[in-house]
């Protein structure tokens, strides 16, 4: 009796593990594949319990975006700059049978590769161009080109590459130093001829104030030296007329002119005869 109930028991077992391995579910998100002796029987199964031969292999596999993160790349410029950069690689299972043939339904080892093909279709390109490019080009230098190669070696291995995103993009610090040291150079070559131009100007604008005070001086030294003439030849005339008309009094013009220069010092001693034509106003002018 004990030995029929442990055959009983022992078929029950065998018949759950047959039912068991008969039997897989699909969660949502997921793709399927059933194979036989690694031939593919089936594909495109939908979320829920699903049947099979015990000998079957069931393969699952994910069919949600998967994302990434690829930080401190290394890349060259055209100017031999080197970047940092952080990228996000964004990317999905697209055919799950070329998915299982080409990596064995391993999600490390496709992203490995995926991350491979990225890394050489963008140290390809970005040699190519400056810091300033890529700074400027928009989705940071990832265009329609790079992401046409990278989509075909997806394909290969099964997947869609649904975006990629660079996060960031600096210059390394050897690089940063290098810029730097160029636009210090360029702001002082810049500020030198700033100060160059200026200075010239400052020259131009003194020589035209020097031009312009030279010919001023010498307008005004023609001008005063014309009416001077011109005042001493009037005067020269009234001298002329008034000495003729009064002889006396152009005699005492001239004795006062002789005293303002002979006497108009001071200090200046005068030795002279007090009987002398010399000075005979000083000495009685109302008698002549």
């Amino acid at each position: 009796m004990r030995a029929l109930v442990i055959a009983w028991l022992m078929c029950v077992v065998a018949v759950a593990a047959v039912l068991g391995s008969s039997l897989f579910v699909v969660n949502e998100g997921e793709q399927a594949i059933r194979t036989r002796f690694g031939v593919v029987q089936q594909t495109g199964y939908g979320p829920g319990l699903h049947a099979c031969w015990p000998f079957d292999r069931i393969v699952r596999v994910d069919g949600r975006i998967s994302t990434l993160a690829m930080q401190g790349e290394t890349f060259l410029t055209s100017e031999q700059q080197g970047l940092l950069v952080d990228l996000a690689l964004h990317w999905r299972v697209d055919d799950a049978v070329r998915f299982d043939t080409a990596v064995g339904a391993d999600d490390q080892r496709a992203a490995g590769q995926l991350a491979d093909a990225l890394r050489s279709e963008l140290k390809s390109a970005w040699a190519g161009r400056t810091l300033a490019q890529l700074l400027a080009a928009p989705h940071g230098g990832v265009d329609d080109a790079v992401l046409a190669k990278l989509a075909a070696r997806a394909g290969e291995l099964g997947l869609r590459v649904v975006d990629v995103q660079v996060a960031r993009i600096d210059p390394t610090e050897d690089s940063a130093q290098a810029i730097y040291r160029r636009m210090q150079a360029a702001y002082s070559a810049e500020a030198a001829q700033v100060r160059a131009e200026a200075q010239a100007d400052v020259d131009r604008i003194r020589a035209e104030a020097d031009r312009s005070r030279a010919e001023l001086i010498a307008a005004a030294t023609r001008d005063s030296q014309r009416l001077r003439g011109e005042g001493e030849a009037a005067a020269a005339a009234i001298y002329a007329r008034s000495f003729g008309r009064d002889p006396e009094f152009a005699a005492f013009w001239r004795s006062l002119q002789a005293y303002r220069t002979a006497l108009g010092r001071e200090g200046d001693v005068l030795v002279i005869q007090p009987d002398g034509d010399f000075y005979k106003y000083l000495r009685s002018p109302a008698r002549h």
